[in-house]
């Protein structure tokens, strides 16, 4: 599947859950719970295009993903994702701390990472966005 028609589904997927969105007012859980699951199958999958349009889009205009860091996501499968723990905080951000377990494709090491998910929601657009950007399985 090449990167346009990733994109185009991953746009159509997002104004779906947008139109859902509209139909409820304030901090919707069962939102926020669709696009954490949206975004971890994402992950799962290895479509890091598609989880990268559930980062919230003030961060993608600040930090562009580049072909470069795209074609490194290539490199690895994710062969576990998991949930350890989920935390709302004073400010209605949410955070989760998920485990996730990445195999090199290239030298089919595994090895595991803690990521910290940091939920957003936005008022404006009436949609919870991931405040920051994927996770870094590269830096050691």
């Amino acid at each position: 599947m090449t990167i346009r028609i990733r994109a185009a589904w991953m746009a159509l997927c997002l104004c779906l859950l947008a139109l859902a969105g509209c139909a409820s007012s304030g901090h919707d859980s069962n939102q926020l719970e669709r696009n954490q699951y949206a975004y971890s199958a994402a992950i799962r999958w290895g479509d890091f295009e598609g989880a990268w349009m559930l980062v919230d889009p003030k961060y993608r205009d600040a930090h562009p993903l580049s072909e470069l860091e795209l074609e490194r996501y290539k490199q690895i499968q994710v062969a576990g994702y998991r949930d350890m723990a989920s935390q709302t905080l004073p400010d209605g951000d949410v955070v989760r701390e998920i485990q996730i377990e990445v195999v090199n494709r290239h030298t089919l090491t595994q090895r595991s990472t803690r990521y910290t998910e940091r939920w957003h929601f936005d008022p404006v657009s009436k949609t919870w966005w991931l405040a920051g950007g994927l996770p870094d399985f590269f830096s050691e």
